[in-house]
């Protein structure tokens, strides 16, 4: 079949040379006439061949496609895996038509040749790369594969694609065997270790994110050093792209994913509850022992009094039987006003539907400070979801912060300016 196609574009080269030689046109202009006429058609050809693919072939694939209930040939067409497809055949008759183009001129045949294998390649390999790309994309939608650095994977997929077209190239420019360039880079190794450092680094980095499940696509993670906080756009090769709260994005290099530290807030989504760790700084010098009568007062908070009850019966036993003189506020026990406050914000929480039953809930004091006594609330909503968080944590504090007073606590504040000039008038009066 090789034989008949040459014989035949033989035959045709000659009759136009032949027809040009007839007209009173020199060997060696005929010659370029005849080349630059067949290069002309050869080129109409080429192009009416690519019209009617993308016009024909193409847009049936695409209505077929657009039916089809799967995604992965949407895919396809989306990686360009049909264009390439199409360029493979213009190429492959471009190969067949160039030896008829350049039959007066052998060193031309060879050059062009030589193009077309480089264009054949180049293609091809866009082609194996579109193939891939299509099946990381169809992965992707895949639950089980939805929060894997696939990304990562398949770039390496990608290098190794381009690097093999690279070799070939070279083989095909050079004339040399393909094992010659490989033992020559052998000897550069170094070199290509260098050049290729971020890239090594962050291909063992992903794989050991992947194998310890460090970071998934869709988690939130805090790295303050880079100013990251927020969802996990994308983790590939060399980068991993974060968007921030404020909508903007961090790219962090993958590699120090496993060499900083970072914080995954992973495990709190998936626990359902986010935990509040918050203190109201309690004014020490409002502290005191409570009275009778403002016990008596206190009943009336619906929450407290049966703890109220209960532990004023303990408060008297203890003191019988220890006979504490109560003519002394401290002899014996009483109770304060910011213990019952503890008791009530406790209550006050546990009743409360939007605080996590399940989690420790607890209100504690803390290290008294130079801004008083912290009183700390530690619990858990029992949503994870930011807005409603905040909103929950907010009714609880302001709940908290109007009802101090009916216990006679202050809650410390450093004094405004109108504060110190009325304290700055009265001492000036006296």
């Amino acid at each position: 079949m090789e034989i008949i196609t040459k014989n035949v574009q033989s035959s045709f080269y000659s009759w136009s040379l032949d027809l040009l030689i007839d007209n009173g046109v020199s060997v060696q202009v005929a010659h370029v006439i005849n080349s630059l006429l067949l290069i002309t058609i050869v080129a109409l050809l080429l192009y009416g061949v690519d019209y009617l693919l993308r016009r024909v072939f193409m847009i049936l694939m695409i209505r077929y496609i657009r039916k089809s209930p799967t995604r992965f040939d949407d895919f396809l067409i989306h990686n360009k895996v049909l264009k390439y497809f199409c360029h493979l055949i213009p190429i492959l008759i471009a190969k067949q038509l160039l030896p008829l183009i350049f039959m007066g001129f052998p060193n031309w045949t060879k050059a062009t040749l030589k193009l077309t294998d480089i264009l054949l390649i180049i293609n091809f390999a866009l082609l194996i790369n579109g193939i891939f790309r299509t099946v990381k994309d169809t992965l992707k939608t895949k639950k089980r594969y939805a929060d894997k650095p696939l990304d990562s994977y398949f770039q390496v997929i990608t290098i190794v694609v381009f690097f093999i077209c690279g070799i070939i190239i070279f083989s095909s420019l050079t004339g040399n065997s393909p094992w010659e360039f490989l033992i020559s880079l052998g000897a550069a190794s170094a070199i290509l270790m260098l050049v290729f450092k971020d890239t090594i680094l962050g291909f063992v980095a992903s794989i050991q994110v992947s194998t310890n499940d460090m970071v998934r696509v869709g988690d939130w993670i805090e790295m303050s050093k880079f100013g990251a906080d927020g969802t996990v756009l994308e983790i590939n090769l060399s980068t991993v792209k974060v968007q921030n709260f404020d909508k903007t994005i961090t790219t962090i290099p993958t590699y120090l994913l496993i060499s900083d530290s970072f914080k995954n807030y992973r495990g709190m989504q998936k626990s359902g509850g986010r935990r509040i760790k918050r203190a109201i700084n309690i004014k020490m010098s409002s502290i005191r022992f409570l009275q009778p009568e403002e016990i008596e007062k206190l009943k009336k908070i619906q929450l407290l009094a049966p703890y109220i009850e209960e532990r004023q019966s303990e408060i008297d036993q203890f003191n019988e039987a220890t006979l504490a003189d109560a003519t002394m506020p401290v002899n014996g026990r009483k109770m304060t006003n910011i213990g019952l406050f503890r008791e009530y914000v406790k209550r006050y929480a546990g009743k409360n539907p939007n605080i996590h039953k399940q989690y420790h809930l607890m209100v504690r004091h803390l290290q008294p400070t130079e801004h008083g006594l912290p009183l700390e609330l530690y619990m858990f909503t029992n949503t994870t979801e930011w807005a409603v968080y905040e909103g929950i944590m907010a009714d609880l504090f302001d709940h908290l912060f109007a009802a101090i007073k009916f216990f006679d606590l202050e809650i410390f504040e450093l004094p405004a300016s109108d504060d110190v000039r009325k304290f700055n008038f009265k001492n000036s009066l006296e």
